[in-house]
């Protein structure tokens, strides 16, 4: 037998006149002519080098080579279809891998979207990745990841960003302060306590001094912390106050108090990032179609700002 000359069309062709135990059937089915079916037939029993049909009671029927070359045919067909199956789940991002990059406090809304995607569909591994700003900065401009989060992007000259969630920064103090539960009361009068702040260079360090450069305000004593985690066990200690995002409160924070501040909270939003020169796998689409349609269920509707569907149009004219 010749390998070379056997292809899926032929194939295709055996395994409906076997099925069908007809020639001018199988063409129907193929929409075919049947000289074109039985041309098709002559080709593969050259090909295999010996008879594979035979005619039995005005239908035709497979030798006992022609029964063999049925159950590999449709082995072959099989596995093609399951492929097929595979590529349309795959472009449909039902399965496949991504990664995702998140700044620190991405993590605490993130899972929200990312838990009931895995649950919707298993097929598909994510890898996230974690850090500071700086270390986010540093895999953005490696393309270390197909997907970014930041609540102030860096540069989109090669990239595009799509708002999704709202992420106010809001004044935190321990429970009992003088100043909680009162009426607002002006930033001034907050200066000269003890900051509890995350590294220069974090989003929420840079927002918060230029809101305080706006106010023609500057910072006193400022306590340096490696994690919003000690910033919030800081504050609850009576160590100072902070400015940080109210996504890393707790739903219960009874050691905590949001105080009353003037012109607070700062306003700024979650992002999703895609790099312009990055193909976007069909998983990470799919993650962000997902986020797009299910947001709502996953966060409380105050947090809401999705903007992904415009993110998905222009990652869609920016696809290589």
């Amino acid at each position: 037998m010749n390998i070379r000359h056997l292809t899926f069309r032929l194939l295709q062709v055996y395994v409906a006149v076997v099925r069908s135990g007809s020639v001018s059937e199988a063409a129907r089915q193929l929409h075919l002519t049947q000289p074109t079916v039985s041309q098709q037939l002559k080709r593969l029993g050259e090909a295999v080098g010996e008879p594979l049909l035979a005619s039995r009671h005005g239908r035709l029927v497979p030798t006992e080579a022609g029964s063999e070359l049925y159950r590999a045919s449709r082995e072959v067909l099989g596995r093609f279809d399951d492929f097929d199956d595979y590529l349309t789940a795959l472009r449909g991002g039902e399965r496949g891998r991504f990664s995702i990059a998140l700044v620190n406090t991405a993590q605490y809304v993130l899972p929200r979207l990312l838990g009931p995607f895995s649950q919707a569909y298993p097929s598909v591994d994510v890898t996230v990745h974690i850090g500071n700003r700086r270390q986010m900065l540093t895999r953005f401009e490696r393309q270390d990841d197909d997907l970014y989060v930041f609540s102030h992007p860096p540069s989109l000259a090669h990239a595009v960003a799509g708002r999704f969630l709202r992420n106010p920064l809001v004044a935190v103090a321990p429970r009992g302060h003088s100043l909680a539960g009162g009426e607002a009361v002006a930033m001034s009068a907050l200066l000269e306590e003890r900051f509890l702040l995350r590294e220069p260079g974090s989003a929420t360090r840079m927002l918060f001094e230029s809101w305080l450069q706006e106010q023609g305000l500057s910072l006193g004593p400022t306590l340096q912390m490696a994690s919003n985690e000690a910033i919030r066990v800081g504050v609850a200690s009576g160590l100072g106050l902070t400015v940080l995002s109210e996504h890393v409160l707790p739903p219960e924070h009874s050691d905590l108090v949001i105080l009353p501040v003037k012109g607070l909270p700062i306003e700024s939003h979650w992002q999703f990032i895609v790099r312009r020169d990055r193909r976007l796998p069909h998983a990470a689409l799919g993650f962000l179609r997902f986020a797009e349609g299910h947001l709502a269920e996953c966060v409380e509707p105050h947090f809401l700002c999705n903007e992904i569907g415009g993110l998905l149009t222009r990652v869609g004219e920016a696809a290589p």
